[in-house]
């Protein structure tokens, strides 16, 4: 019998870490793909091999059939447009497109930063120079979206920006890193309803212990 054909998605994946968020990505996406392990504290990430790939020396990293595309939104935005039949990203043109954009990004661009400059107990920068303002916004502004959540960000549609924005506040809530808000408690409950989600969870934990000797 012919060798079965590898997948053509290949995730540089490490657990626990921000990589689980990809990993949810893809088993949204509903398309096959393989997961090339990474050990953090055997130091995988910081190999030759692995910084050819991802020069950073982080993950996650996605490889789609020669592709490489790093970093989690971009992976996570990529993903969505490049396997439209998931429906995980409005349309170029459609109205929805910009607001998805902007809380698909908006983790990497305002939250990680603004939640370290609180955590690492630093005055956050002049406005003028800072694009993510302050802590004290950053949380006020999320809150707003999370509350006007019907379900999620775009209304009715789950889109990619939910499973970025959704396992930020899930990761930075677990870690007491940011209040845990009615808010914020009720949007992402309403995540951890999705099968995705649960698979990536279970998987998770299963990697987690295979790299943990």
């Amino acid at each position: 019998m012919p060798e079965a054909q590898k997948p053509r998605l290949k995730l540089y994946h490490a657990s626990p870490s921000r990589s689980s968020v990809t990993l949810w990505m893809l088993e949204e996406l509903g398309e096959p793909f393989e997961i090339e392990l990474l050990s953090l504290k055997n130091g995988d990430q910081r190999k030759p091999e692995y910084l050819a790939v991802n020069p950073m020396g982080k993950v996650p990293t996605l490889d789609d059939g020669g592709t490489i595309v790093s970093e989690v939104s971009a992976i996570c935005c990529y993903l969505a447009d490049a396997y439209p039949k998931a429906g995980l990203a409005p349309a170029v043109h459609d109205k929805l497109r910009g607001p998805y954009l902007k809380w698909l990004f908006y983790v990497p661009s305002c939250v990680e930063p603004a939640v370290l400059d609180k955590a690492m107990n630093r005055p956050p920068p002049p406005r003028s120079t800072a694009g993510w303002a302050d802590y004290d916004t950053v949380i006020e502004v999320l809150r707003a979206a999370a509350a006007k959540s019907a379900p999620y960000l775009l209304g009715e549609r789950f889109t990619a920006a939910d499973v970025v924005v959704g396992s930020s506040l899930r990761w930075l809530m677990q870690f007491k890193l940011i209040p845990e808000l009615p808010e914020f408690v009720a949007y992402t409950d309403t995540l951890k309803k999705h099968p995705a989600l649960q698979r990536q969870l279970a998987k998770d934990e299963a990697y987690a212990r295979q790299t943990s000797g």
